[in-house]
């Protein structure tokens, strides 16, 4: 159970249906994050701006932004994003072995040296403080120029925001999400924990 109840999508003035339509679009579903920021309308829009900015097609593959923002995700524990993130890849049609493997990113002949690094940055990077180093900042840059960075740090930042919102206010996880991540996520121990439905902590 949330914390802040999401608003109900008809509840929503004119100027914010864009926004809500948005997600729909990406996601297939009503995220309730989405709704319930929806109670600040002017942090709405903001962030959907920065949305708009991180996901969409750059010189990073949308395959691995979401890589990178599932691996922040989890490394910063937070359940709910780790599950939107799991069935965004599943929508972007990523190889369902491939999604299996990331937990194993290091050692599966799956991922490239440049998605290591990547994966790499990003767990470390998710974890408060900051568990990056100076020698995975250097493994990254072999990889990827600076603009391309920035749009992996961009992914990272949107997610240190996220994670902790949704971790707080114990957003709760919609049906599809969740159910994927039953079975996507299995494999990691995750559960819904605040997110569950009917749970509250």
């Amino acid at each position: 159970m949330s914390r802040l109840e999401p608003l109900a999508p008809d509840a929503l003035p004119d100027e914010m249906r864009a926004v809500l339509d948005y997600a729909e679009q990406t996601m297939g579903f009503t995220p309730n994050d989405v709704l319930i920021m929806a109670r600040w309308p002017e942090l709405l829009q903001a962030m959907a701006g920065v949305v708009g900015a991180v996901f969409v097609p750059g010189q990073v593959s949308m395959e691995l932004k979401r890589l990178v923002a599932l691996m922040t995700s989890v490394a910063a524990g937070c359940q709910y994003c780790a599950a939107h993130n799991a069935y965004g890849l599943q929508l972007d049609g990523v190889d369902p072995e491939k999604q299996a493997a990331v937990w194993d990113f290091e050692r599966s002949p799956l991922f490239s040296d440049a998605e290591r690094a990547a994966l790499v940055y990003a767990r470390g990077a998710g974890q408060s403080p900051s568990g990056v180093t100076d020698a995975d900042f250097v493994r990254l840059k072999e990889h990827f120029d600076d603009r391309q960075i920035l749009e992996i740090a961009g992914v990272i930042g949107l997610f240190g925001f996220l994670n902790r919102w949704n971790a707080s206010l114990a957003v709760p996880l919609e049906d599809a999400p969740l159910t994927h991540a039953q079975t996507a996520l299995a494999g990691t121990g995750w559960q819904p924990g605040v997110h569950g439905p009917g749970v509250a902590e």
